[in-house]
C-alpha cells in the first residue's frame, strides 16, 4: 500500500478497497450529519444505522428510502437513550464505527465509558487522533491529543504513541517518523513529560511499536521543517519529515489544531481511540467536510 498523501486520495482509496463499513450514528438531526451520511453513501464507503431522538427528520427518510438496503433507521425518546442504543448497536456488532450526530458530546461519552454496558475495556486508554492536511505540507500529519487526555501520564502518553503510530501506518506509512513535541531540545526534571519522552524512545528501540523512528524532544517547526534542523544542527531523520507529532499536554495539542484551521486552511479529521470502535465526535464548530473525512478516517482504522 502506497502512502496515502492527502483526504482526496483517502476517500479514493475507500471507494475501490474497503468494503463498506456499518456505522452507527446518534442522533442525526442537522445538516452536517445529513451532508456526511449521504457523501458517504455516494461514494460507497459505508452503510448507516441511525438511532433518531423522536420521529426522524424528512431528509433523513428520504436517504432511507433513496438508498434502500443500505439505510435502517431507529427512533428512541430522547438523546441518551439515543446514545445508549447506538452503543448497544456496536456492543451487539451491528456497527464498525461509532459517529455523534447533533447530540453533545458528553451525552454520547456517558455511553461510551458506561463501566457496564459501554465500550471503553477496561484498562485501556481513552484518546483522541486527529489527522491533518496542510496546504504548506506535503503528506498527511497525524497528532495527538488535542481533545481528552489533559496531561498525560507515561502509560497514557504509551498508549497515545501506540494510536497515533498505528493510524499512520493505516494511512501507508510504513515507517513513521514520530516527534515528541517540546519548546526545546532539551530533557528537564522541570519538564516531566521530557522524562518520559526518554522511556519513550528506549521503548521504541526495543520495538514496543513496529517499526518506526521516534525522537524528541524537538519543536513543531523543526518537526516539520528541515531548514530550521540544519539551522539548529539537529540530525535526526524525524527532522523536517514527522507523520506524527505527540504533544505533551492537551492545551498545546488543542491551540495546534485550532490554529491549522484558522490560519494555514488546514482540513482536519479525527476521531477517538481506544474503544472497541473508533469513535467519532467531531465538533459542531467543524466543517461538513472535516466531519467527513473523520469518518473516512475511521472507517479505515477499522481495518485493524
Amino acid at each position: 500500500m502506497s502512502s496515502i498523501l492527502n483526504f482526496n486520495d483517502l476517500t479514493g482509496m475507500l471507494a475501490r478497497t474497503h468494503g463498506r463499513k456499518r456505522v452507527a450514528v446518534a442522533s442525526p438531526a442537522d445538516s452536517h450529519t445529513e451532508y456526511v451520511v449521504e457523501r458517504a453513501l455516494n461514494e460507497g464507503i459505508a452503510d448507516f444505522v441511525l438511532v433518531c431522538v423522536g420521529e426522524c427528520r424528512p431528509e433523513f427518510a428520504a436517504l432511507r428510502d433513496r438508498f434502500a438496503g443500505h439505510v435502517t433507521v431507529e427512533t428512541e425518546p430522547d438523546v441518551d437513550s439515543a446514545a445508549r442504543r447506538a452503543v448497544a448497536i456496536v456492543r451487539e456488532g451491528g456497527a464498525d464505527v461509532l459517529m455523534k450526530g447533533s447530540m453533545n458530546t458528553d451525552n454520547l461519552l456517558r455511553a461510551v465509558l458506561n463501566k457496564e454496558h459501554g465500550i471503553l475495556e477496561p484498562g485501556r486508554v481513552l484518546s483522541h487522533v486527529t489527522v491533518t492536511q496542510i496546504p504548506a505540507y506535503g503528506k498527511l500529519l497525524v497528532f495527538s491529543d488535542a481533545a481528552v487526555v489533559p496531561r498525560p501520564t507515561l502509560d497514557q502518553f504509551d498508549a497515545i504513541l501506540g494510536y497515533a503510530v498505528g493510524v499512520s501506518r493505516r494511512l501507508g506509512v510504513s515507517r513513521p517518523a514520530v516527534a515528541l513535541v517540546n519548546f526545546t531540545e532539551k530533557v528537564n526534571e522541570k519538564f516531566p513529560h521530557t522524562l518520559y519522552y526518554e522511556e519513550l524512545k528506549h521503548r521504541a528501540s526495543e520495538g514496543r511499536y513496529g517499526d518506526v523512528c521516534v525522537d524528541g524532544p524537538m519543536d513543531v517547526k523543526t518537526a516539520l521543517d528541515a531548514e530550521s534542523g540544519k539551522i539548529k544542527g539537529i540530525d535526526s531523520p524525524v527532522v523536517g519529515k514527522a507523520d506524527v507529532l505527540i504533544f505533551p499536554n492537551i492545551e498545546s495539542g488543542n491551540v495546534f489544531y485550532k490554529t491549522l484551521t484558522l490560519f494555514a486552511g488546514a482540513e482536519t479529521a479525527g476521531m477517538l481511540c481506544g474503544t472497541t470502535v473508533p469513535v467519532v465526535v467531531a465538533s459542531r464548530a467543524d466543517s461538513c467536510e472535516s466531519k467527513f473525512y473523520s469518518l473516512a478516517i475511521a472507517c479505515v482504522d477499522k481495518e485493524s
